[in-house]
């Protein structure tokens, strides 16, 4: 099969706002017919990107406080003093969460784990509307 694009767009609050996007994804597969292959899902830009997690209250709160550990919001990023948008920290997160996820998918259903669901994290610093691209081999 040749490999299939479609994209979505997801509003999201900004500052770590971390969004279930598995129904979405879910779609997609269904929407092509795809019984086995891979995916990939991918956020353009530079500010977002995309993992899985148990999306409860609990661990999104947590996955929250450690961006905030690794990449603290309030301290002095070079971003910030070239461009003064003040969103440092968010280039910083975003890079080191990834922009691009991959998902095997097998009887027309996503391989994930029972309690494990597809998210966008959006780090930038304002509300935004984000483009995701999912391609699908298979």
């Amino acid at each position: 099969m040749t490999p299939q694009t479609k994209s979505f767009s997801i509003s999201s609050r900004g500052n770590t706002d971390i969004v279930d996007i598995t129904p979405n994804v879910e779609e997609i597969v269904r929407d092509f017919g795809i019984s086995d292959g891979l995916l990939t899902v991918f956020v353009p830009g530079s500010t977002a990107g995309v993992t899985t997690i148990e999306f409860e209250s609990g661990a999104v709160a947590d996955l929250k406080g450690a961006f905030e550990r690794m990449a603290p919001e309030d301290i002095d990023y070079a971003h910030n003093a070239r461009w003064g948008d003040g969103n440092g920290h968010s280039h910083v997160r975003a890079a080191i969460l990834g922009a691009s996820l991959s998902v095997p998918v097998a009887g027309a259903q996503l391989l994930l784990g029972t309690w494990q669901q597809i998210v966008l994290v959006d780090f930038d610093n304002r509300p935004r509307t984000r483009e995701v691209v999912v391609r699908v081999s298979g």
